[in-house]
C-alpha cells in the first residue's frame, strides 16, 4: 500500500508554508499541480493518483501533489494584474529555487517529472519549459499555455515569460531534447485548439513530443484518469 504523506514546506521566498501531499516510498519524482483553485489534495480525491496507483506501488514514480497561489494571483478577481504576475513569479521561483531543490535531494535525481490537468497542466508546461534542465517529464492533460488574458491592462516581460505559448516560439530547441513531452487533449476538449497551437510551435521548433487526442469524451476527470496511466505506461514500464 503507497504511503501518503502530508508536509508543510516553508518557503523563505514565498514567506509561508506551502502544503504538499507525497505519494509513494521511492520511484521517479513527478510534481503534480492541481487545476485552477484546487487544492493540493485535489489530485488524490478526485481519483487520479488512484489510476496510476500501481506505479506508486511497484516503485515507479512518487508523486509530489503540492499547493498552488491560484487564488492569490490569477484567480483572484479582485486583485491588479501587476500584483498577479508579481505573486505567481515568486510562485515560480519557489519552485525552481526551493521545491525543486527539496525534491531533487529526497529522491537523489537532478531531473523530475511535472504534470497536471487543465490549469494545473499550465503550472506544469510553464515549470518544464522555463526551467527545462531540472525537468525530465512533462505531462499535460488538456492543459492552458497562455495567462494573458487573466492579467489584463498589463504588458510587460514578466507576462512574455509566464506564456509558454509565447516565449516558446523564441527558444532554442536543442534545449528540451531531453524531455519526454506529452500534450493530451480530446476532441470535445475546451483546451484542443490551445494544445493544437503548442503542438505546432514545438514541431515547428523540432522539438519531439508526443501529441495524443482522444475521441468523444469532454474536458473532466474520466479524460485525465484514462490518459494519466497509459502516458506513465508509455515511460515507466
Amino acid at each position: 500500500m503507497a504511503k501518503i504523506e502530508h508536509i508543510q514546506y516553508y518557503s523563505n521566498i514565498l514567506g509561508r508554508n506551502v502544503n504538499l501531499e507525497i505519494t509513494g516510498h521511492w520511484g521517479h519524482p513527478i510534481l503534480m499541480f492541481p487545476s485552477s483553485g484546487g487544492q493540493y489534495t485535489q489530485n488524490t480525491e478526485f481519483g487520479l493518483l488512484g489510476s496510476i496507483m500501481s506505479f506508486i506501488d511497484e516503485g515507479k514514480v512518487k508523486i509530489y501533489n503540492v499547493e498552488t497561489i491560484d487564488m492569490l494571483s490569477f484567480y483572484d478577481d479582485h486583485m491588479d494584474s501587476g500584483t498577479k504576475i508579481h505573486n505567481y513569479e515568486l510562485y515560480m521561483q519557489f519552485l525552481k529555487n526551493e521545491l525543486i531543490p527539496y525534491i531533487q535531494q529526497e529522491c537523489n535525481t537532478h531531473r523530475i517529472g511535472v504534470a497536471g490537468v487543465s490549469f494545473g497542466g499550465y503550472h506544469a508546461a510553464n515549470t518544464a519549459f522555463r526551467f527545462p534542465d531540472l525537468i525530465s517529464h512533462y505531462i499535460g492533460m488538456s492543459a492552458a499555455f497562455n495567462i494573458r488574458s487573466m492579467v489584463p491592462m498589463l504588458d510587460d516581460m514578466r507576462i512574455y515569460y509566464n506564456c509558454p505559448d509565447e516565449f516558446m516560439s523564441h527558444e532554442e530547441g536543442w534545449k528540451y531534447d531531453h524531455i519526454q513531452i506529452v500534450l493530451g487533449t480530446s476532441d470535445w476538449d475546451i483546451c484542443l485548439d490551445k494544445n493544437k497551437r503548442m503542438s505546432s510551435i514545438l514541431r515547428e521548433k523540432g522539438i519531439d513530443h508526443w501529441y495524443d487526442e482522444k475521441k468523444w469524451i469532454d474536458h473532466d476527470w474520466p479524460l485525465w484518469k484514462m490518459m494519466f496511466p497509459e502516458y506513465l505506461g508509455a515511460f515507466f514500464n
